[in-house]
């Protein structure tokens, strides 16, 4: 439906909602009363919903139209120019996403020559260079990746508002976007994925995993609504908010009959044994060495340093290596006596789960629904 809205009719939706008449809204956005009143009608007929009261001293919005208005005025603030049109902004998208107009055409249903005219009138629009031919393809100007970001949120803003809308209906619509750590796809997401969609069967889940780093852009992209896993301290910016859900305590772990195995191990012990950890700069990274530099102890040696408790597992089974992760994270191996916790967690070495989400992001109902509900499994552990 996104892509049959016109964003002049929206803009002058939001202008009515905001002044209180078409002839107030007229003057601010440039267009004729005829116009806007033609425009809301057809607004209407999409939406399926009325949008306005009309009273002789004026026009009262509806609670659709405040919903969608608010979701509106966002978006524009992204799109920052009353120039562009909701063909050329989809058509950017798409060649962005896509990496050649031939791609995005493919992609699209579109023709090429109606993408490369959509994507000129844009750079036209914006005066600005947005996009470079590479061979076949296209490469983003440092503008071009700025502008990106803007649109992405913004639709992401009116596909909000769109859902908000269903919902008012009587329709159970929308879309969660997860972007899920290694600790969080273990136990707490599936167990919250599952009561949610129990709840809201008809609600679209997407979970996306991958490491902070690989999710961090999607999430300020708007092509993620939340992030979970290990919070970062620092924090990765002003624009995103990190919110505690519980403090997690890593394990020392190793395989089953390991030779550390029940004898109380001290850390001098454990030093002396190769060992698979995730990554640096991860945060399970940091703590590991961490617990060796409290000590005064060098830092063992790592021949592997991996992200994938699948494949830590695997090497744990067939060596003497330790490594340092939440029992949550193999709860399922030490069920099942493949591995064996060889020592606790050392005092302090607490690492902070959590949900990262934009700064100024405004959920949905069904979204604000997940969290409550991922808030609420949390507190039954």
């Amino acid at each position: 439906m996104l892509s049959t809205l016109n964003i002049r009719h929206l803009r002058a939706m939001a202008a009515i909602c905001r002044l209180g008449s078409i002839t107030a809204a007229a003057q601010a956005v440039g267009i004729s009363q005829p116009a806007i009143t033609q425009g809301m009608t057809k607004l209407e007929r999409q939406f399926g919903i009325a949008l306005f009261e009309r009273r002789t001293d004026g026009m009262t919005p509806t609670i659709g139209a405040e919903l969608i208005a608010t979701r509106v005025e966002a978006a524009l603030t992204h799109i920052a120019s009353p120039r562009v049109t909701m063909t050329q902004m989809l058509a950017f998208l798409s060649l962005a996403d896509a990496g050649s107009y031939a791609a995005a055409a493919a992609s699209t249903g579109l023709s090429q020559p109606s993408l490369h005219r959509a994507v000129a009138d844009l750079s036209l629009a914006l005066r600005r260079s947005l996009v470079e031919r590479r061979g076949k393809g296209v490469m983003l100007t440092e503008t071009g990746r700025r502008t990106l970001r803007k649109f992405r949120l913004a639709r992401a803003e009116l596909i909000s508002g769109l859902s908000e809308l269903a919902a008012l209906k009587g329709m159970e619509t929308g879309r969660v976007a997860i972007g899920a750590m290694p600790l969080a796809r273990a136990r707490i997401l599936p167990m919250a994925v599952a009561a949610y969609h129990r709840q809201h069967p008809d609600v679209q889940i997407s979970i996306i995993e991958g490491s902070f780093a690989e999710l961090i852009e999607p999430l300020r992209d708007g092509e993620l609504d939340l992030l979970i896993g290990a919070l970062r301290n620092p924090s990765p910016g002003a624009d995103v908010e990190q919110i505690k859900l519980f403090d997690d305590l890593p394990v020392i772990l190793g395989r089953k009959g390991h030779p550390l195995s029940g004898k109380n191990a001290t850390l001098a012990e454990m030093a002396c044994y190769k060992w698979i950890v995730p990554p640096a700069p991860t945060p399970l990274h940091s703590q590991w060495g961490r617990m060796f530099a409290d000590a005064e102890l060098p830092t063992p040696h790592v021949p592997v340093d991996c992200g994938s408790v699948i494949t830590i597992r695997q090497i744990l089974m067939e060596t003497d290596f330790l490594t340092f992760l939440s029992p949550d994270q193999v709860a399922v191996e030490l069920e099942a006596g493949w591995l064996e916790i060889i020592a606790p967690c050392p005092h302090g070495l607490a690492r902070t789960i959590g949900t990262t989400v934009r700064a100024n992001w405004s959920p949905t109902a069904r979204q604000r629904a997940f969290l409550d509900l991922l808030q609420k499994v949390v507190d039954e552990q």
